[in-house]
């Protein structure tokens, strides 16, 4: 189990299980029309995406350069996400 944290194996799996929620969430909206749009979704799944990228990269030791890109495209995609909500003023 020690390996498969410090590996960054965790943090694969997290990747793994958002893709495919963000899969199943566009797939639904196509099929029902019901829920968020894919434009939504990949703006709610793409701050995550990079936290996580983040995780792996400090697992595995990364140079801290890349951790903060990561981090920082974190922030860059949440606030585009506040943004398309309606819950920051657009210029």
């Amino acid at each position: 189990m020690e390996a498969f944290f410090a590996g960054g194996h965790v943090a694969d799996l997290i990747l793994a299980v958002l893709v495919a929620e963000a899969a199943w969430l566009v797939a639904r909206h196509r099929r029902t029309g019901q829920g968020l749009a894919p434009r939504a979704v990949m703006l709610a799944t793409l701050p995550g995406v990079a936290f996580v990228l983040a995780l792996r990269l400090a697992l595995t030791g990364a140079w801290w350069g890349w951790i903060a890109i990561a981090l920082a495209g974190a922030g860059i995609a949440h606030l585009a996400d506040l943004r398309e909500r309606g819950a920051l003023p657009r210029r």
